[in-house]
């Protein structure tokens, strides 16, 4: 995302159209993780991880080498066919290996691999492609995935099979309500997130006025609050999964709203965006832990699925955040688009207050 502007620039395409290599790589993920997740089903759940991280790796070797702007989206939705069933089959094997209390705090201790690509690797990885060209931002993630898949080696424990059951059957378990509600709330949750996130860059180069490296150090700041909020998240969440989702989504439109009005003051709108980054995170780990309690009989495939939901929400907001652009919104009204869709995320939240039998019973308050 902080290389939109040099992406747009080496391939000869617009800024929006940049930004829809974020939106191909999500829709990778969304198409991915089904065939993925079926393909995986029957394997170790070390080897199948081990094998999805070989994917990732080879396919941003095709990113960092793509000579034009088609090949790099196919290389990108090819490399995120191993996003989703690879954070999918990961949550369920951390909220395995803790006692039930301590699941979403154990999920967001895996997720924070997201978050700390956001506190290191979007900064620095800007800092880098803007140094050294953005496909070096591609190399650089290449080495880091060769050092991923040695760390699973090593450290991921074996002996945990894959499933035995039938596919056709889980597939079948997704299909009740209460399942697909909190699947289509991260799918809006994460709209409403890339609708101002995939076009920071620009924001912030335009409206508030940093210069590149300024944009440099806010996306490092960004990720710090990425980061804490990942984590107390979950802490909430083991406490209280439903409120935590709720007020959430409220502090989330408060916020925006906040930073539609002071997005050309450089401290408020930075302050503000470190904040819109902890709470946008805090909904991460409770949300998967959400779907996997609803689908106990398919938790593998729901997990990886909701990755799915989470990157069509990112594709979604990516893309409706360009259309907004090329009809005219201007940048500082970005985050009213996303403060609305939060909104829309917290509706559908308090239908489980409305009709209770749509809150499965493992995520009721905890004692």
């Amino acid at each position: 995302m902080g290389l939109l502007p040099d992406v747009a620039r080496s391939l000869s395409v617009t800024i929006p159209q940049a930004g829809y290599l974020v939106s191909g790589y999500a829709l990778g993920v969304v198409i991915g993780a089904p065939i993925v997740a079926m393909a995986t089903a029957g394997m170790p759940r070390k080897a199948a991880l081990l094998s999805l991280m070989a994917l990732f790796t080879i396919g941003n070797v095709g990113c960092a080498i793509a000579p034009d702007y088609n090949l790099l989206m196919a290389a990108r939705i090819v490399t995120a066919f191993a996003h989703g069933a690879f954070f999918g089959i990961g949550a369920v094997v951390a909220s395995n290996l803790v006692p039930r209390e301590q699941r979403a705090q154990a999920v967001s201790l895996m997720f924070a691999g997201l978050t700390l690509a956001n506190v290191l690797g979007v900064p620095f990885g800007t800092a880098l492609g803007q140094a050294a060209g953005w496909r070096m931002a591609f190399g650089a993630v290449v080495a880091i995935g060769i050092v991923a898949f040695i760390a699973i080696l090593r450290y991921v424990p074996s002996g945990m099979p894959g499933t035995k059951g039938s596919l056709g059957r889980e597939f079948r378990a997704l299909g009740r309500w209460p399942v697909l509600l909190p699947m289509l709330i991260s799918t809006t949750a994460s709209v409403s997130m890339f609708s101002l996130f995939t076009y920071i860059t620009p924001l912030l180069e335009d409206v508030t006025g940093l210069t590149p490296h300024g944009v440099t150090g806010a996306l490092l700041a960004i990720g710090v609050g990425l980061t804490i909020g990942n984590l107390i998240g979950g802490r909430l969440a083991d406490k209280n999964l439903l409120s935590t989702v709720i007020g959430a989504f409220i502090c989330l439109a408060i916020v925006l709203g906040l930073l539609s009005l002071v997005a050309h003051l450089v401290i408020p709108t930075v302050a503000l965006l470190v904040l819109w980054g902890g709470i946008a995170f805090a909904l991460v780990s409770p949300l998967q832990i959400w779907v996997v309690d609803a689908a106990t009989d398919a938790p593998n495939l729901a997990s990886t699925l909701n990755q799915g939901a989470f990157n069509l929400g990112n594709a979604t907001g990516a893309w409706i955040g360009g259309i907004a652009i090329n009809l005219g919104i201007h940048y500082s009204h970005l985050p009213l688009l996303a403060a609305c869709v939060a909104l829309v995320g917290l509706t559908m939240t308090l239908t489980t207050l409305i009709n209770r039998r749509v809150l499965p019973a493992q995520i009721s308050p905890a004692e």
